[in-house]
């Protein structure tokens, strides 16, 4: 990677290290945000080999800062959770805009970055959108599937685990669902992936 952006993944992993949320991974403790960080470095590199350096920069970046803002600071409703959502995608851009600048990134490069992790110009299907902003969404989604699914299912009823997953499916591109499908997921996983698709 070029030097500038080293410098800006040096940064964004010096604040991932800062989340006090701390996860056991191979027997070590981990921050919660540094270790999804490198899951969403892993799936780009499975999803895009030798990716551009500014999706790098912004899959890095995904969740920047987010322990700052807890989900129990909006209210626990459907319009709580969209309002909370927007407002971390608006900050974390924002956010890590000023970082690519501080790198030494040019304007156009630091508002592509914002703009990827904001997700602003993300639609459904294929060729719609930006497809960088697809391939961030296509890796969230595997990131999901491996690091969060298992703990997130046991909390919430099989009709809305199901039903999330037909959501987080539509949201992927082709080559999303690929790597989706090929994944070791557990066996109540994949029973629940199999559910989803054929519903």
């Amino acid at each position: 990677m070029p030097p500038n952006v080293n410098k800006a993944l040096e940064f964004i992993d010096a604040a991932h290290r800062e989340d006090p949320n701390i996860v056991q991974v191979n027997g070590e403790s981990i921050p919660y945000e540094l270790h999804y960080a490198q899951k969403m470095s892993k799936y780009l590199d499975l999803h895009t080999p030798y990716a551009d350096p500014l999706l790098v920069t912004a899959a890095r970046a995904q969740h920047f800062r987010r322990w700052e803002v807890p989900r129990d600071s909006y209210p626990r409703t459907k319009a709580g959770y969209l309002a909370w959502r927007a407002f971390l995608k608006k900050r974390q851009a924002e956010q890590v805009r000023q970082l690519c600048l501080e790198s030494d990134y040019s304007t156009d490069e630091a508002d592509k970055v914002a703009a990827l992790v904001a997700k602003e110009d993300l639609k459904k299907g294929e060729g719609k959108g930006d497809p960088d902003a697809q391939i961030i969404e296509d890796v969230a989604c595997l990131v999901f599937l491996d690091d969060q699914f298992d703990g997130f299912e046991k909390a919430h009823d099989e009709d809305k685990i199901v039903s999330i997953l037909q959501k987080t499916w539509v949201k992927m591109g082709k080559r999303g669902q690929e790597l989706a499908l090929a994944m070791d997921l557990s066996d109540r996983a994949k029973e629940l992936v199999g559910k989803a698709l054929a519903g």
